[in-house]
């Protein structure tokens, strides 16, 4: 199916890089179990914030460990979706997932409070896109693919930026909230419009635009990451990436981008409707307009008592 089967079991599902989510998710359960009484404000994380942070996990490791990464170096479709899950779905589930006392205990840490600056609402949303919009260039997208260091770096980079963009929305610690409900909206609708000049110089480009995808020999170099031995062997055997597209290179390009678009409208649309009906309640007297469950509250009044 989609050409997976003539690939290994470590090449699809990536070992190593699994054992490293395994181990960062059992890092996680110990933090909020056995020694999250060293903590004075720590209280029992709700089963919640546990399944959220451990499906923001898989989210991620699907997305840049599993099949939908090898996938990504061969259908540009796949690469945008492995993008959307990295940092439109994986980012906001496994800050969700973190509780406060956690959030507090590094936020106290010096380089995060003399950084602090890079939350801000526009700084974070101007960055993150910005970067995001930086990569889908041509000529920048076929560098990074073909220079593993600079890929992973990049996209470390791109995950703590996504990081910074949703701490506006889904900042859990009520000090350090800065958007009110309309500002929330506002900067909502700021992300949208910023993404969209990217989405749109892929969907509607007459040509495709990347190497990675249509050359055969830049392909090769680029899977040549994700895959063991000689990647000259995947010419031999394969030809290109033509062996394995379910679509001309430009269709799987403007599937690709419409992917992208849709997936940050459908989420950033659920979320605007969330903050606004927020909003709406607080402007009627009837609650705040934080994005907060019946758990946060219980969070923060036990706070309020100690």
């Amino acid at each position: 199916m989609l050409g997976l089967q003539y690939f290994s079991f470590a090449e699809l599902w990536s070992p190593l890089f699994l054992a490293v989510m395994l181990l960062l998710t059992a890092g996680y359960f110990v933090w909020i179990g056995p020694i999250a009484g060293r903590y004075a404000d720590s209280v029992p994380v709700p089963f919640w914030r546990r399944i959220l942070f451990v499906c923001g996990m898989l989210a991620l490791y699907l997305a840049q460990g599993g099949p939908v990464s090898l996938l990504g170096h061969m259908m540009f479709s796949f690469h945008m979706v492995s993008m959307a899950l990295s940092y439109l779905v994986a980012v906001p589930l496994i800050m969700l997932g973190i509780p406060d006392f956690i959030w507090r205990s590094i936020l106290k840490v010096n380089p995060f409070r003399r950084l602090s600056f890079l939350a801000r609402p526009v700084v974070a949303a101007l960055m993150f896109n910005g970067l995001f919009s930086l990569y889908h260039i041509p000529v920048i997208h076929d560098y990074v693919m073909l220079h593993f260091t600079v890929h992973r770096i990049y996209y470390i980079v791109l995950f703590l930026t996504a990081a910074l963009m949703w701490w506006t929305l889904i900042n859990p610690l009520p000090e350090r909230r800065m958007a009110s409900g309309l500002g929330k909206i506002g900067f909502i609708f700021l992300n949208m419009v910023l993404l969209t000049p990217a989405c749109g110089l892929i969907i509607f480009a007459d040509q495709p635009l990347y190497a990675t995808y249509s050359d055969p020999e830049t392909w090769a170099l680029a899977m040549g990451y994700c895959i063991s031995g000689d990647p000259s062997a995947l010419l031999q055997n394969f030809g290109g990436p033509a062996f394995f597209e379910l679509m001309s290179p430009k269709v799987d390009q403007q599937v690709g981008g419409i992917a992208m678009k849709f997936i940050q409208e459908f989420i950033f649309a659920s979320m605007l409707a969330y903050v606004f009906y927020h909003w709406y309640k607080k402007e009627n007297g009837q609650e705040g307009d934080e994005l907060s469950t019946p758990s946060s509250t219980l969070e923060e009044s036990t706070l309020t008592r100690a």
